[in-house]
């Protein structure tokens, strides 16, 4: 009989295997459980296996973090500086918001507000002058992948290994980007493993961890992890909740009041710093801002409720939510969109007018289905059925990208994103 690995034995070897095919390693470190354990295990590996090897720490700090995170960044490097080698990046990439409907993202570390800025810049950090391909339109996640091109070429290295520690168990969005193969290459098949550029990629060691592997391991092998976590529990903060990262975007925005309590220094200057934080932080868990449960006013329908509160947008905000809009219904008119058969099921039986195809050219069992938009629908899976009431939410919550329609970046979005990187292909390449 085989004997199954458990998961720490499991990211162990996929550790090795990493050490033993990259040139060099780092590891994207937020200060967040996930995170933290990861790179623990990594340390570990290296101080038992692999003794004189060098670890990369790639820590991009958004500026606005609660002061428990900066403490425990700054104990978990400090403690390990002999085998670390820390970028500790400060740059004003653009990051979203969803606290105001005026403003779709603010910049962290942005020079022209440097007299506003919550922290003082640390010291021995990275800036934007630190990075030749650095442009003041990329996103986060744009720089993330120029990090990658740049450290190789820093480096002078064959390949190069970015290590993140997302886990599918988090959220469908995670499983998609671990799991998803269109227009992928995997390192030897394995699936954890995905090619971001020529001889770059992500890998994700503990894609298959339960959050109860994540406390177990830190209290089994006594790991430090950010005390954050020991406030949100106290403050009653579900664990699916407990959120480490930028505490403006969507899914951070219910518990954006407990920065009051839990730093209320911080909390003091972030109000000044992004619009429209205070008002997040009163009604941010409430229906105002869409997190509860809404009702449509008496006397509209949910397309009338969403035209009529498109009409009290700013015309860039409004423009963007209509573009979003229509790219959905194209979509889900011509292509469909992929759902389970008990949903089906579900739909047929509510007497809504539909077609299903064969068969997708996603990799799934589910099928294509191709419908008008509607305007609300009790089923189970009503998060997947394009309704009027969910743009309606996300016009509430100024979700801009529109996260809980499904959407991701536009392919305009995506067409800026790629003319950044080839911009800077360019000039590392000296052809401009």
């Amino acid at each position: 009989m085989v004997k199954r690995l458990n998961v720490y034995d499991a990211a162990m070897r996929r550790l090795k295997f990493i050490f033993d095919s990259f040139d060099y390693v780092y590891v994207s470190f937020s200060g967040g459980k996930d995170s933290g354990v990861l790179l623990n295990l990594c340390i570990e590996y290296i101080r038992k296996f692999a003794p004189g090897r060098k670890l990369g720490v790639f820590h991009m700090d958004y500026e606005i973090q609660y002061r428990q995170t900066v403490e425990y960044v700054e104990r978990t490097l400090a403690s390990n500086s002999d085998i670390l080698e820390i970028y500790h990046c400060c740059v004003p990439f653009k990051v979203t918001t969803c606290t105001s409907m005026y403003q779709r993202f603010w910049r962290p570390w942005d020079a022209d507000k440097k007299d506003m800025w919550v922290r003082k810049l640390p010291e021995k950090c990275y800036t934007e002058n630190d990075f030749d391909f650095f442009t003041s339109d990329q996103w986060d996640y744009d720089f993330q992948k120029g990090f990658s091109l740049w450290i190789r070429d820093r480096k002078g290295c064959r390949n190069v290994c970015s290590l993140v520690g997302i886990r599918t168990q988090e959220s469908y969005n995670r499983w998609r980007a671990i799991h998803s193969d269109k227009n992928c290459h995997h390192l030897d098949n394995r699936k954890w493993t995905k090619e971001i550029d020529t001889g770059i990629y992500n890998a994700y060691p503990i894609y298959d961890w339960y959050t109860s592997d994540i406390w177990t391991a830190n209290g089994k092998f006594r790991w430090d992890y950010n005390r954050l976590y020991d406030l949100y529990h106290q403050a009653g903060i579900p664990i699916g909740r407990q959120r480490v990262a930028s505490p403006f975007i969507s899914e951070a925005i219910s518990t954006l009041y407990v920065y009051k309590a839990i730093d209320p220094d911080t909390w003091g200057r972030m109000v000044n710093r992004v619009n429209g934080v205070n008002f997040a932080g009163i009604y941010g868990k409430s229906s105002a801002m869409g997190w509860k449960s809404i009702q449509c006013p008496e006397g509209f329908s949910w397309k009338d409720y969403m035209y009529f509160l498109l009409d009290t947008l700013p015309e860039e905000a409004r423009q963007n939510y209509i573009s979003k809009l229509n790219v959905s219904r194209r979509f889900w008119s011509t292509r469909g969109g992929c759902l389970s058969e008990k949903t089906i099921e579900d739909l047929r039986m509510a007497g809504v007018r539909f077609t299903v195809g064969k068969s997708s050219s996603y990799k799934t069992d589910k099928k294509p289905v191709r419908m008008e938009y509607i305007d609300d629908i009790d089923i189970p899976g009503f998060r997947e059925i394009p309704t009027y009431k969910r743009m309606c939410i996300c016009i509430l919550k100024n979700d801009h990208i529109c996260k809980y329609m499904g959407f991701s970046l536009t392919k305009p979005e995506l067409e800026r994103r790629k003319a950044v990187m080839e911009k800077y292909k360019s000039l590392k390449d000296g052809k401009l």
